[in-house]
């Protein structure tokens, strides 16, 4: 987890090994309960490679109903989503091209530190330039909450975890 990881090329991303490799990575993020992001050497794979659940995106938009339609949003206070499938965005050697200069501050965990949450802040905005699982090369804008995962996420390719950046860390038991 402390490793700076590698670049993959064209061939090794549509070699049966990664195929594979991001097929277990989604039934992965797919059999947690909290996840919405997990990086390859998350599952010891020292490779520039990430997935994220568009769950990530519900999210959001929950966060910006609650913004707009305040009365609504608090009636519908306690209501879990709905459970569903989630897709998940492959990201492979991915590159940021630009980013917003405010930030936010926000909650964050991991799944390789359990139990720990702490502020941490990101850019509201970032675009990212990477390959999807065909190889294909896509560039994708996000902010708010998708654009903090995909920091999250990011950072994890140069080894480094959200406790070195956050603030106000703490323990949580289930």
């Amino acid at each position: 987890l402390r490793s700076k990881a590698r670049d993959l090329d064209i061939a090794e991303i549509k070699s049966s090994v990664i195929q594979d490799l991001i097929g277990s990575m989604k039934k992965t993020l797919r059999s947690t309960t909290d996840g919405v992001g997990l990086a390859a050497p998350q599952v010891g794979e020292s490779l520039r490679m990430f997935i994220v659940s568009d769950e990530a995106e519900e999210i959001d938009r929950a966060e910006q109903k609650k913004r707009t339609e305040k009365k609504e949003a608090i009636s519908e206070q306690g209501k879990q989503y709905p459970i569903r499938e989630w897709n998940y965005y492959v990201f492979i050697n991915p590159a940021v091209i630009s980013k917003s200069r405010k930030k936010l501050s926000g909650p964050e965990g991991c799944l390789s530190v359990p139990g720990l949450f702490g502020n941490v802040s990101r850019n509201e905005k970032i675009t990212v330039e990477a390959r999807d699982e065909q190889g294909k090369k896509f560039t994708r804008g996000t902010s708010r909450f998708f654009a903090r995962v995909i920091q999250h996420e990011l950072d994890h390719l140069d080894g480094i975890l959200f406790i070195d950046k956050a603030t106000h860390l703490v323990h949580v038991k289930k």
